[in-house]
């Protein structure tokens, strides 16, 4: 495993642990879909949550919420109805957040930023 997916895999716990620590009901993560992959799924209320987490280790490629593209932002739209269509049994109302992780693995406690709703 690459650097780049430890780092990510890290910043995927962190934030699941976050978002559990805030009341929301972890469904799934890294659930796979021709139009890429969501990294978590959780329950908030009764909203469905699509999670995309981007973890930056330093100031070097910016801030992580600035790497959701107008192409990525396509493809997270595309994922999350992929996923409700494969699965008719949810009838909730979902949105897609992003959960922007600043730290490192071994280093002190890493700055957690959630965008809620964040396509809109």
């Amino acid at each position: 495993m690459g650097r780049n997916q430890t780092i990510g895999g890290w910043g995927e716990k962190q934030a699941a642990a976050f978002l559990l620590e805030k009341g929301c009901q972890v469904i799934d993560m890294n659930v796979r879909t021709p139009y890429g992959e969501i990294d978590l799924i959780v329950k908030n209320n009764e909203i469905m949550v699509f999670v995309e987490v981007k973890t930056r280790t330093g100031p070097n490629f910016g801030y992580p919420e600035g790497a959701i593209t107008p192409r990525k932002r396509s493809h997270l739209y595309d994922a999350a109805q992929y996923y409700l269509m494969e699965h008719p049994e949810i009838q909730a109302d979902w949105r897609i957040d992003v959960i922007a992780i600043r730290g490192k693995p071994g280093g002190s406690k890493p700055e957690i930023i959630w965008f809620e709703n964040a396509l809109n």
